[in-house]
């Protein structure tokens, strides 16, 4: 038995251990790792900084240089949502549904946890921690894989992981981090399905491709983020112009950042002129179709780029914006629909008809009214944290908690029943 395999298979034992472990002790174990997290914030800044080092030198871009760093707000900020994750009810054993059959057998369909996860990811070293937490509160063992650029950072964090589980006597295979940087542990690992029950990956669209790919194993997919504003002649346009700078410009590296924004043709000319001079303001680069160019005047005018089909399918993860005109709501579903990542896209107006309408039609995991669309987040859902946000449409969809990371069962009790 090689060594992948022997991790694989410590962390299936693993799992039966954490499935009939009990909430309390669930809790308690995300607790005491909030509580380190705290005590060895130095540490793990530290740690981080070596990972910052290593990127810079290696020529990585601002976007995963942000989603890198770890400064004693973010590092605070995950002990927080692991505070939260720990009050959370716990996700296994709950009745989902039950009946009775006319012969007197009582049916109950029961959560229950999946086994063993395989979470791939890049960069994020906060994933580390969220997907533990989530993982141990939803009775999983896990197995993380994050990206070499965040191996120092992620260590240090799972140091906390690994203290709680200590703690509480549970084994330390609970939560496995994979060292290595070789691709073909992976694509290992990606074939073990008689230990592993399901693979998260977030990054990239060509690592997920390239995961489903080689996979024998079933795939979560977090594909890119895709997401667009619709703003409509109805909208108000005060509410309109904070809503848009915000989902575009409060984090540009995030799956959950406005790529692509929709004004309806007829807007105000001095409504469009606002929402667009504010981006350029606000350091944003713009890219518009030959519609936009009329709205915008010097000095402003120069400063908009012509955008091609490509743009309408691009995941910048920076400071651009794509712009296009649209006819009306259903033009801007039939966009949305056409060149989205069915991630998050939201509509900004005052009519309620096209309102519903936008939320029924646009088919993505997550649609919005009224608000930007950076709200796509676990956290910001009340889930304490998220795993990814899930943009396929089996088993989960959306911002991935604890609750989705359970199955079910069904539990079936007679009196003694026979089948004639």
């Amino acid at each position: 038995m090689n060594k992948l395999q022997k991790i694989a298979e410590l962390s299936k034992k693993a799992s039966r251990i954490l499935s009939t472990t009990s909430p309390k002790i669930k809790s308690n174990i995300i607790k005491y790792a909030a509580k380190q997290i705290k005590k060895d914030v130095t540490k793990i800044e530290n740690a981080n900084r070596k990972d910052l080092k290593i990127a810079k030198s290696k020529g990585l871009d601002d976007a995963m240089i942000d989603r890198l760093l770890l400064d004693k707000s973010r590092i605070n900020a995950i002990s927080k949502s692991l505070n939260e994750i720990s009050k959370w009810p716990d996700p296994v054993g709950k009745i989902i549904n039950k009946w009775k059959r006319p012969n007197g057998l009582e049916i109950q369909k029961i959560s229950v946890p999946i086994g063993v996860l395989l979470v791939i990811y890049e960069s994020r070293p906060n994933v580390t921690t969220d997907a533990s937490a989530l993982c141990l509160k939803s009775g999983n063992s896990v197995i993380l894989k994050c990206g070499s650029e965040s191996l120092n950072s992620s260590k240090a964090l799972l140091t906390c992981i690994h203290a709680g589980l200590k703690k509480y006597k549970l084994p330390t295979s609970c939560v496995e981090l994979l060292a290595s940087s070789n691709r073909k542990s992976v694509s290992s690992l990606l074939k073990m399905d008689d230990y592993i029950d399901v693979v998260i990956p977030r990054g990239g669209k060509s690592l997920i491709k390239a995961i489903s790919k080689i996979s024998k194993i079933p795939v979560l997919k977090h594909l890119d983020g895709i997401c667009h504003t619709y703003v409509d002649d109805t909208s108000n346009l005060s509410m309109a112009r904070k809503v848009v700078l915000n989902a575009k410009m409060r984090r540009t590296g995030i799956c959950g950042a406005t790529e692509t924004l929709l004004l309806k043709d007829d807007i105000h000319v001095n409504d469009a002129v606002c929402i667009i001079h504010d981006l350029i303001d606000a350091g944003c680069e713009v890219r518009g179709d030959e519609y936009i160019a009329k709205y915008v005047l010097d000095p402003y005018y120069n400063k908009i780029k012509k955008a091609n089909s490509k743009d309408w399918q691009t995941e910048y993860l920076a400071p651009i914006i794509s712009i296009k005109a649209v006819k009306n709501v259903k033009e801007a579903i039939q966009h949305i629909n056409q060149y989205g990542s069915n991630h998050t896209d939201a509509i900004i107006t005052s009519n309620k008809k096209n309102a519903e309408l936008f939320l029924k039609e646009v088919d993505s995991a997550i649609v919005m009214h009224n608000t930007s669309t950076q709200f796509a987040d676990g956290g910001e859902f009340g889930m304490g944290a998220e795993i990814g946000i899930s943009t396929g449409k089996l088993h989960a969809r959306g911002p991935v908690g604890a609750d989705q990371l359970t199955t079910f069962k069904y539990v079936v009790k007679g009196q003694g029943q026979l089948r004639s």
